[in-house]
């Protein structure tokens, strides 16, 4: 039997923590895997689709830790992922010894390796993992995983990370994976904001969006954040593949940990002011492609 192969026989039973959008599909492609999944989301009518498939409701998150081989998290925020996993009758506590926990929720990774402490503390193996790819990623199976933790939990864990994911990357030491995504959306940050500033100014100097867009989408000055991301809003569909409110949670942890790390990075603080004011005024459950909205390159 290959290593591999000895992983997957030794991981059979997997909880599952918060259903959303991503998390829904991510359970789903497991519990399609072979894997026994239980499933815990503070709405249990987000899991229902899961339930019905033949997931095991738990009602709370020590019930969906306690006896697993591997508990799954991705839920909003790092408080979120704090009180999930260090909090009284969290995931710390009720784990069974030896679990492999893994937190995919872009969270903080002064976090993580606090989380990873703890669960080393009590026999148990805490990597963190968050994705890249959106809801379609989910969907499709082909999130980008980034991974921080011992490599040795990074190896046992590749039968389940290969049923979410294609590009599996093993960043290094606990509190790696959560700055390597930091880096993925201080890049998306820049890169969104440039896209609608140049619709901003073809709007501004008289011309037409749509032959601009036309004549640069495929250049050099193409990118996945105009075909596949503005595009979406300049067709005026705001509907949401990222939540900006999200996105905003995750750009306040880049320039919270960069003034940490020593790091200035003025653009970053830039869009993320722009967010916050997109926030303000209603905006948060839009898709990030809403930023067009505030360059006014759209409603």
């Amino acid at each position: 039997m290959k290593e591999g192969e000895l992983y997957m026989a030794a991981i059979k039973k997997i909880g599952f923590i918060g259903t959303g959008i991503m998390g829904a599909a991510m359970a789903g492609h497991l519990m399609d895997a072979g894997f026994e999944v239980s499933v815990y989301n503070r709405t249990k009518s987000k899991a229902q689709g899961l339930i019905e498939r033949g997931a095991r409701w738990c009602e709370t998150v020590g019930a969906c830790a306690a006896g697993q081989d591997v508990v799954i998290t991705i839920v909003g925020y790092p408080k979120d992922v704090e009180e999930i996993y260090l909090g009284a009758g969290g995931i710390v506590e009720s784990a069974s010894a030896g679990a492999y926990l893994v937190d995919m929720t872009t969270s903080s990774p002064i976090l993580a390796e606090k989380i990873y402490a703890a669960a080393s503390a009590k026999g148990l193996h805490a990597v963190d993992a968050p994705v890249t790819g959106g809801d379609v990623g989910a969907k499709n199976s082909t999130l980008t995983i980034l991974v921080g933790g011992a490599q040795e939990d990074f190896d046992a864990l590749q039968p389940v990370f290969a049923v979410m994911g294609k590009n599996i990357v093993y960043e290094g030491s606990a509190g790696a994976g959560q700055k390597t995504k930091a880096c993925n959306q201080i890049a998306i940050a820049g890169t969104l904001a440039g896209v609608c500033e140049a619709f901003a100014y073809a709007k501004a100097s008289g011309l037409d969006v749509e032959k601009v867009y036309s004549a640069i989408a495929t250049g050099a000055a193409g990118s996945f954040q105009m075909t596949g991301v503005a595009r979406r809003g300049l067709d005026g569909d705001f509907n949401p593949g990222f939540m900006l409110k999200h996105f905003g949670k995750d750009l306040a942890i880049g320039t919270e940990t960069a003034t940490a790390y020593g790091a200035s990075l003025p653009i970053l603080a830039m869009v993320l002011h722009e967010v916050r004011k997109l926030e303000a005024s209603g905006d948060g459950n839009l898709g990030t492609q809403a930023l067009l909205k505030y360059y006014g390159v759209t409603d």
